[in-house]
């Protein structure tokens, strides 16, 4: 395809109630630069600015409480300070023209004591340690703390602490909001049978297991409108630890889209491969994923320009999320527009750190 033959991919659309100037999306990267109170600086603000030509920013993985903070020097949605930080990067990105979402997140299993409120142990459906590695405020690695099951009466404070963050996300400024529901965090550990192994109503069948983050989804819908709410899933994303996958990731996550495919929602965000960096989705049919679905969907797991094309032409695709590119390219719809190179990012200072690495990177002018 010549650069003059313009592309669905560079067309608007409506994703929800959202309107869009492309079909590329910035998926959600976490960069470590906010402080341990999960404030974010006016590094944020420059940062996203820059890459506001995305038809939509999802925004970096955003804890909705203490408890569901499993890294350091990630931002949060959950104070007034909080709504403060991110409001300035909100109104950055309008003024730039363009759109962002808010990722809410509860990391479940995936936190250590040293990160918990008077060092608690993380919560999970059920109290099966992972392998995965977390990063600490002394920016050391670690495995994380074993952690405890939830007793069936405090899920509906945690599902409080969605519905505040929710709201809190509304007050910043954001265009809508995503329910992170992937990565082997606590909505996916609550969805997988091999992480999920309770025996009350949250616990055993299909129906019940999916049953938790139905409940959030819903709520957080009561606070924006269905239409302003997106969901991610990984069907068969394996954390860099031992995460095993469910058993049957067709037909639980055929089920639970299925079900979201009812609430009228603006998208489903699906992360299309095994591990991060790869596009193999061997085993897994997310062309029957999307149509069970039947609403906005947005494909997402190393994608390249004429993947992309390619994915928004057939229609398997209304979006496509980028990650990796937009770090080291804030000007990458440009780029993919015109087909020029993509610069390369520096892995070294993907987390943690300042201006390095985060907003330095040249566009093509």
């Amino acid at each position: 395809m010549s650069v003059n033959q313009q592309s669905d991919l560079f067309s608007l659309l409506s994703i929800g109630a959202i309107k869009v100037a492309n079909r590329v999306a910035m998926a959600p990267l976490t960069r470590s630069r906010a402080t341990m109170e999960g404030v974010h600086s006016e590094l944020a603000v420059e940062y996203y600015r820059q890459r506001a030509s995305a038809g939509l920013l999802i925004s970096e993985a955003t804890n909705i409480s203490r408890q569901g903070r499993g890294y350091a020097f990630t931002p949060s949605i959950y104070t007034p300070e909080h709504v403060a930080a991110w409001r300035r990067v909100t109104d950055a990105v309008h003024e730039a023209g363009g759109k962002i979402v808010c990722q809410l997140w509860h990391v479940g299993r995936m936190s250590h004591v040293s990160l918990q409120e008077n060092g608690a142990a993380p919560v999970a459906p059920s109290a099966i340690q992972a392998g995965e590695v977390v990063f600490l405020e002394s920016q050391t690695l670690d495995t994380p703390s074993m952690p405890r099951a939830l007793r069936t009466e405090e899920i509906p404070l945690i599902l409080e602490d969605y519905k505040h963050a929710a709201r809190c996300a509304k007050d910043a400024g954001f265009d809508g909001v995503e329910v992170h529901s992937a990565n082997c965090y606590l909505l996916e550990q609550f969805i997988r049978d091999s992480t999920n192994l309770r025996t009350d109503q949250y616990g055993g069948s299909v129906e019940n297991r999916i049953r938790f983050p139905l409940e959030v989804v819903q709520a957080v819908a009561q606070i924006w409108g269905a239409d302003r709410v997106g969901v991610r899933l990984s069907p068969i994303t394996r954390a860099v630890g031992d995460t095993p996958l469910d058993s049957n990731p067709q037909a639980t996550y055929g089920y639970f889209a299925q079900q979201l495919g009812q609430l009228g929602l603006a998208y489903l965000h699906c992360v299309e491969g095994q591990t991060q960096g790869e596009n193999e989705a061997s085993g897994f049919d997310f062309k029957a994923l999307h149509a069970t679905y039947g609403g906005r969907y947005i494909a997402n797991n190393s994608y390249d320009r004429q993947m992309a094309i390619d994915a928004v032409a057939s229609g398997h695709a209304d979006m496509v999320a980028f990650g990796r590119p937009f770090i080291s390219n804030p000007d990458l719809v440009e780029r993919l527009r015109l087909d020029r190179p993509l610069a390369e990012p520096d892995r070294n200072t993907f987390y943690g750190g300042g201006a390095a690495g985060y907003t330095d990177y040249p566009t093509l002018s």
